[in-house]
């Protein structure tokens, strides 16, 4: 049977994933590293560029050493973290460290658009909207901030087109990983013509970006380089897949409208694959799925289940101690607390805001946690923090469906958290629909196998695909006295959080001058 090799590039680490064409999880290689190594001003996040090929290098060659035959494998697609980008010379060399997604600069002010798109923009009522677009574009602040190291930048990548370019020599990418600030267009997915008015807003130029595959598309061969750098056979096809966000949505199966895929991980998401172009929220865009002409539908929390690790950094130390002195899982000890509190965690409430949003929430945003009382002790604590992100998800739900005119009926859930039979009981409940784990948490790195196989003519289509190796492995039905509990909990209060603790943000903001 053929072999398929995922490489799935994340915040916190590389694996080296092989399927089968039946959607088996045959290898697995993991190398961890921390999410950011450089922070000169506070909310800046960047990384070594090198560090992530070389995470992908030692994984590869990990899986040699464990009894892979690279030989066997038939292609190879790249799935990556979004929004990180890459700036590079003429000889393809970073020009610096890359600007990871958690990064929060923004330029102070910036260069005033021609005459004629100001006075367009102003009249569409959006000169706000692309003010805040340019403010926050990494291209921007590079242009002013570092201007010498712009002028010689030769290409300007998302993290998964410099990865790329390592991998096969070519500056390609997939149109389903172009999710960041730059001109392309998510309604056409493509670059944007020539005449729009991005390409005033930003200092980017057409020749400076890579070229663009749909899923399922062969992008390239493994170059002599990247060979000896991996051990992967040279002239092995390199295949489009996406952005880790979407290759999840296919990699759980979730092809229909009515199937809602969560993700939690560092990022927590809800999404929906759509045939037409929906803004969930107004000037906020559809993003590309991994599957050809589609769309995803997607609500996002930042800093989702990278909360998670926040509280064990900052208060699981017994439970880390304990898992390291007695060999245990330390996932399983935190579900332990959420076992031992009851849901709703008597009262404590938290809106999970740790990260500025874009538009609702906005700049001025920021966490809360409401209702302590005397009884309260770090296990509550830790319930209100995946209450809140499953709080969180079934807002955007709200928000999807009402964009689309469509319900969403069933529910997987795939990434970190999902591991958890707790978080997805507790996901169950607070959404009042059924929660189904798929048959591998690897589903990132299975969607972009499945465009592999397709790539390759292993199944005949995206659908083909997704019926021979996606399965629902375990099913968790909501409890009917825990769902009314929290259905009371977030139109009550939940729901009404932000809209009251909204002005406060911006005191605080104005006081302390963050997020600037």
């Amino acid at each position: 049977m053929s072999w398929l090799l995922a490489l799935d590039v994340g915040t916190q680490s590389a694996r080296a994933l092989v399927f089968d064409t039946r959607g088996e999880l045959i290898a697995r290689v993991q190398e961890r590293f921390d999410p950011v190594y450089h922070a000169e001003q506070p909310g800046w996040a960047e990384q070594d560029a090198d560090l992530y090929w070389q995470a992908i290098a030692r994984a590869c060659r990990q899986l040699w050493q464990q009894g892979i035959d690279p030989q066997r494998l038939r292609g190879v697609a790249l799935t990556t973290q979004r929004g990180t980008v890459v700036a590079v010379d003429e000889q393809g060399q970073p020009l610096r460290p890359a600007i990871t997604w958690l990064d929060q600069r923004e330029v102070a002010k910036v260069a005033v658009m021609p005459q004629p798109w100001r006075s367009l923009l102003a009249t569409l009522g959006v000169s706000d909207a692309v003010e805040r677009f340019r403010r926050q574009a990494e291209c921007v602040w590079m242009a002013q901030n570092e201007s010498e190291l712009w002028a010689r930048t030769h290409k300007f990548l998302l993290l998964s087109g410099y990865l790329n370019y390592r991998l096969c020599g070519e500056y390609v990418d997939a149109v389903s990983a172009q999710v960041g600030y730059l001109p392309f267009d998510f309604k056409r997915q493509a670059w944007e013509r020539p005449w729009s008015w991005k390409w005033s807003a930003l200092p980017v130029r057409p020749q400076m970006l890579p070229r663009l595959f749909e899923p399922a598309h062969c992008m390239g061969m493994i170059s002599a380089r990247a060979a000896a750098e991996t051990g992967l056979p040279q002239g092995l096809a390199l295949i489009a897949a996406g952005a880790d966000k979407a290759c999840e949505v296919l990699g759980s199966g979730c092809l229909e409208p009515h199937m809602g895929a969560i993700s939690y991980g560092t990022t927590a998401t809800i999404n929906t694959t759509q045939g037409r172009y929906y803004e969930v929220r107004p000037l906020l865009p559809a993003y590309p799925a991994a599957v050809p002409q589609a769309y995803l539908t997607e609500v996002q929390t930042f800093r989702g289940f990278w909360m998670v690790q926040w509280f064990k950094e900052q208060f699981g130390h017994p439970e880390l101690q304990r898992a390291e002195d007695e060999g245990l899982i330390v996932e399983s000890l935190f579900d332990d607390l959420l076992r031992e509190t009851p849901a709703g965690a008597m009262g404590l409430m938290l809106q999970p805001y740790w990260t500025p949003g874009v538009r609702e929430p906005g700049r001025e945003a920021k966490g809360a946690m409401i209702g302590f009382g005397d009884v309260h002790e770090r296990a509550h604590v830790y319930r209100a923090i995946i209450e809140g992100l499953a709080y969180s998800l079934r807002e955007g739900r709200a928000h999807i469906e009402k964009r689309t005119g469509r319900r969403i009926k069933v529910l997987r859930v795939s990434g970190g958290g999902s591991q958890s039979d707790e978080v997805m009981r507790i996901t169950a409940d607070i959404m009042g629909l059924v929660a189904e784990r798929p048959h591998t948490y690897e589903t990132s790195g299975l969607g972009a196998a499945m465009n592999i196989a397709v790539g390759l003519g292993l199944h005949a289509n995206h659908a083909q695909a997704v019926a021979a190796m996606c399965r629902v492995g375990e099913r968790f039905v909501p409890d009917p006295q825990r769902q009314q509990l929290y259905h009371q909990l977030y139109e009550r209060v939940w729901s009404r959080m932000y809209g009251r603790l909204r002005p406060l943000y911006h005191e605080l903001r104005s006081i302390t001058g963050y997020p600037d």
